[in-house]
């Protein structure tokens, strides 16, 4: 069950990194002189992401 669960999480954080990604460049064309701000921002939240998966991995790998 551990490996369901490590996989739900990678699924997860693949559709949220996608999402930022997206959501960012739709931005960037709407406001290009905010690009660096946007893509730094993105950056930091596609990471905040990526934590969050990492640890639920861990855990559904511990259980």
């Amino acid at each position: 069950m551990g490996v369901i669960g490590a996989g739900l999480a990678v699924i997860g954080a693949g559709i949220g990194i996608g999402q930022i990604g997206g959501k960012a460049m739709e931005a960037i064309a709407r406001q290009p002189e905010a690009a660096g701000d946007i893509r730094t921002n993105m950056i930091i939240a596609a990471a905040l992401v990526e934590g969050a998966a990492l640890f639920a991995i861990v855990v559904a790998l511990i259980k």
